[in-house]
């Protein structure tokens, strides 16, 4: 017996597609454009560390998101869909107003 899987490419899979226009390299880039930027990262760091998420449930997170807002997001702004996501499905649920 034969079982072919096709797999379903993501909006993220990009490899060998062409349209997306140049890429902007700047010279001596710093590492983040904004405050905010450098938050994101340290929170992530910090969620990773301790065991919120890992890495792969972070990677997939960022896949996950819906092609529009994927593609109109820049980078830290995936992180940051992604941390949100993910934190939130981490979070306990509210206990009941019965106390």
């Amino acid at each position: 017996m034969t079982v072919t899987l096709h797999a379903m490419a993501r909006v993220n899979d990009v490899g060998g597609q062409s349209g997306f226009g140049l890429i902007a390299v700047e010279p001596d880039e710093p590492p983040f454009h904004a405050d905010w930027e450098a938050r994101v990262y340290a929170l992530n760091v910090a969620m990773l560390r301790q065991g919120v998420y890992n890495l792969d449930q972070f990677r997939d997170a960022i896949e996950r998101m819906p092609p529009a807002e994927y593609l109109a997001a820049s980078y830290y702004e995936r992180w940051m869909a992604a941390v949100e996501s993910l934190t939130a499905a981490a979070a306990p649920a509210p206990r009941g107003g019965d106390d």
